[in-house]
């Protein structure tokens, strides 16, 4: 019989701590499925939500040069000033953000930027389904599916027309001799074998 492998101090291959990950996984049920991580209300988007947070708040104790609750002995002329509320698109689905905010109004978070609407990878996505031939329409219809979020085919329409320019830049750009004579061969071969048929 065989003994189990005493746990490290990391989770494999990475820098964190694996009391952390064990923490983090006490509030699922002890056989986890995908919708206990991944879903909606899952632990990943819980924990994202979390960590965004985290990381705007450390903005604006940079952005204001003391810590949240510091007492400091000079005046100071610019401090926090609660909370605005903003929705993000996500890949689980909404999240909701209390982005902090200062009293002049100075500050300008750059994890999550003014205006910014859906998280990292949601409008490459649009883009990766509108250069596989789908309309503005199944796109909206994709999202709604897959994100539970229903967005405008403005939205679709202007994530797409922002990149036209250079997709047209480089549909139009001058080819490389060695590219043309590759793409003739390959061309025909395929004559070749359509003949053959």
């Amino acid at each position: 019989m065989t003994k189990a492998k005493a746990k490290g101090p990391y989770h494999k291959d990475t820098n964190i701590p694996t009391t952390l990950v064990d923490e983090l996984l006490q509030g699922c049920p002890p056989l986890a499925t995908q919708e206990d991580l991944f879903g909606p209300d899952g632990v990943i988007k819980q924990l994202s939500k979390a960590l965004i947070e985290r990381c705007l708040e450390a903005e604006l104790s940079t952005h204001l040069g003391y810590e949240k609750h510091e007492r400091g002995t000079e005046e100071k002329t610019n401090v926090r000033n609660g909370f605005s509320h903003k929705k993000l698109k996500s890949e689980q689905g909404p999240v909701d953000l209390a982005i902090p905010r200062d009293r002049e109004g100075s500050y300008d978070p750059l994890l999550v930027k003014k205006h910014q609407t859906s998280l990292t990878g949601f409008n490459e996505k649009i883009l990766w389904m509108y250069a596989h031939g789908m309309s503005t329409r199944d796109i909206q219809a994709q999202i709604l599916e897959w994100y539970g979020v229903e967005v405008s085919p403005q939205l679709v329409s202007n994530v797409t027309e922002a990149v036209m320019d250079e997709v047209r830049q480089w549909q139009n750009r001058p080819w490389r001799k060695g590219i043309r004579s590759c793409m003739w061969i390959v061309w025909c071969s395929k004559c070749e074998k359509t003949s053959a048929s």
